[in-house]
């Protein structure tokens, strides 16, 4: 068992910070540098100085239901600590609030129901953690809505994220709102927007996308939010693996890249008869981006759900890479249901898994799982998974940067034996599969990103 001996400088650089900020802090550490203990260190000192006496933890689902827990026994000084899982039934999820525990822990699609559950305006909490604090980044969701309306009634607010801004500076305003109640960049988005930034694209009336003004506004709003957030990256404190970047190309021959061809123009023409004379939504824009992907990964959905292939490129060269890795496991990330259940019959020899629990996680971890597949939005985020392998393959791609940083880091972290992580991209030739990864390259996936690159498709066909 580890104690506090073994804490990193940075990690009690980190426990200072939380302890000294009376009203909340912000802790912007990278995926690997250990934010969990650096919170379970701080909330155990709260406890025991009596500056605290409820803690509630809000994160995603997996990582409440075994991250939490699983840290807090590694450490002796956190192994005392007793937790409540607030899950289930809304019969469970009361009678788990009136455990006698230390923390309580609840996945973040519940808290629009908790703070109901309290009238709305309060939380009988006087120490709030947001363990990936940028999940409420949008200040349009109800998960954000609801935890600021009960901010006031909670002392301390600690927001824990490797990825404070993963779309750029403009998603920073509710995540620093949640810690300091708008002290710092205001206590409206308008009032953040109309200061630091400027539209950068529109789609009629509304404007999806924002830009500095300037580049002094960066340093600006580092300025603002200097003494309430610290930021440290992995490679900077940590001897960290070498990332490998490796991208497969797949190429269609004629009569597929026609047939990509005539199924992109197909879209085009349905949706600009839909349109009229309205402007591409986001809406409209997403779901032609998923046909084309789709099409990219090798099948695609009917009206009703139903999968038909088109080709097998993709599988054919997951088997290559299989094969390259000479026995070690596979993390395979895929972007729609049909991915799985293709791969799943296509490697049905070696019993790959799809991540559905604990038990798979365990076994992983183990080395009893030759490919473990999942969707990056739900294993993406704070999942200790690294002891299984050293292998991602991203057999499909979507616009989320955060996500797709955040599945790397699984693997691509403290605790990793090997000294070189792959990450294989498999990519169609030829199809948007190009432009997605060339925005995440370039760490500017947004909704505007995501219009662009459909109203470019449009312009070949008008």
């Amino acid at each position: 068992m580890l104690s506090l001996n073994n804490l990193h400088d940075y990690q009690r650089f980190g426990i200072k910070h939380v302890l000294e900020r009376e009203e909340g802090a912000g802790l912007f550490l990278d995926m690997g540098l250990g934010k969990t203990v650096i919170a379970l260190t701080a909330i155990r000192e709260l406890l025991d100085r009596l500056e605290v006496s409820r803690v509630l933890v809000v994160g995603p689902k997996r990582v409440v239901e075994s991250v939490w827990t699983q840290e807090a026994t590694k450490w002796q000084h956190t192994a005392g600590l007793t937790f409540s899982l607030v899950a289930g039934t809304a019969k469970k999820r009361e009678a788990a609030l009136e455990v006698e525990a230390d923390v309580y822990l609840v996945s973040r699609d519940n808290i629009p129901w908790l703070c109901g559950l309290y009238g709305g305006s309060f939380l009988p909490f006087d120490l709030l953690i947001l363990d990936e604090l940028s999940s409420f980044k949008n200040h349009q969701s109800q998960r954000f809505k609801a935890l600021k309306r009960v901010r006031k009634s909670v002392g301390r607010v600690i927001g824990l994220t490797g990825t404070p801004a993963p779309n750029g500076l403009i998603d920073l305003w509710a995540q620093v709102f949640l810690l300091d109640g708008g002290e710092r960049l205001g206590h409206s988005v308008g009032r953040y927007r109309e200061a630091y930034f400027k539209p950068d694209a529109r789609n009629g009336a509304m404007v999806y996308n924002y830009k500095l003004k300037d580049e002094a506004q960066q340093g600006r709003i580092y300025k603002a939010i200097g003494d309430l957030c610290i930021s440290m990256k992995a490679e900077d404190f940590l001897d960290m693996p070498e990332k490998i970047l490796i991208d497969e190309r797949v190429s269609f021959g004629p009569k597929l890249a026609k047939d990509y061809a005539d199924f992109e123009k197909e879209l085009v023409l349905s949706l600009l008869s839909e349109l009229g004379e309205k402007e591409i939504s986001v809406a409209s824009a997403a779901a032609l981006s998923n046909k084309l992907l789709q099409f990219a990964n090798g099948a695609v959905y009917d009206e009703d759900r139903e999968a038909h292939a088109v080709h097998d490129l993709k599988l054919d060269k997951l088997e290559d890479i299989l094969e390259a890795a000479n026995g070690r496991p596979l993390l395979v990330a895929v972007a729609f249901r049909h991915d799985a259940a293709r791969i799943m019959k296509r490697f049905k020899s070696i019993k790959p898994r799809q991540l559905s629990g604990q038990q798979d996680i365990d076994d992983w971890n183990a080395g009893r799982v030759s490919m473990l597949i999942l969707h990056p939005a739900s294993g993406g985020h704070g999942l200790n998974i690294q002891h299984g392998s050293n292998f991602i393959v991203w057999f499909g791609l979507n616009w989320s940067l955060e996500l797709y940083k955040q599945l790397n880091a699984r693997l691509w972290r403290q605790g990793q034996k090997a000294k070189q992580v792959f990450i294989y991209r498999i990519l169609a030739a030829g199809t948007l599969d190009e432009r997605v990864i060339r925005t995440l390259s370039e760490k500017d996936s947004t909704e505007g990103e995501l219009l662009s690159a459909v109203k470019a498709i449009i312009k070949k066909y008008i």
